[in-house]
């Protein structure tokens, strides 16, 4: 049982590695979605732009989901390499649930007229919130398995 750093990124974090930080699609649909929030609620698009906006970011989610969860997805290479992340892995899984389920609720939102805007705008803001926390976490996680030891150089 290996308890140190992963010491060779494999070719399930190389197939993950565009979708992590800042750099894949989830985050470019994000900074998509959060600019159609910064519109101004009042115009009669509104709702209709953030709904439009919505759609690519549960879909990149959704892959992002597919890529770390499941038998051969990075959190069971990551548990197989190194166990002591389990508490990590299990907490980002369940997030996987509740951002998926935000994802819906705001899209319910946006999409129905009779939700009052400043609910709408909770809502998004509560997602992206989880969303930044989810990607820190993630990075957090990742850093923590492929970390090297450099014998207490900093």
């Amino acid at each position: 049982m290996v308890t140190g750093p992963i010491q060779q990124p494999s070719a399930v974090f190389e197939a993950v590695r565009p979708h992590a930080a800042h750099r894949g699609p989830l985050a470019g649909d994000v900074h998509a979605l959060a600019r159609a929030l910064a519109g101004p609620p009042g115009e009669p698009r509104f709702r209709e732009l953030v709904a439009l906006r919505l759609v690519p970011v549960r879909q990149s989610f959704a892959e992002h989901v597919q890529v770390t969860e499941g038998p051969s997805g990075l959190y069971a290479e990551l548990l197989a390499h190194a166990p002591r992340l389990y508490r990590g892995v299990r907490l980002l899984t369940r997030e996987h649930d509740l951002i998926s389920a935000a994802l819906a609720d705001l899209q319910e939102a946006a999409e129905l007229p009779g939700v009052p805007v400043d609910v709408l705008l909770d809502r998004a803001g509560r997602l992206l919130r989880a969303l930044a926390r989810h990607r820190r976490r993630g990075a957090d996680l990742l850093w923590q398995a492929y970390q090297t030891d450099l014998g207490g150089e900093t």
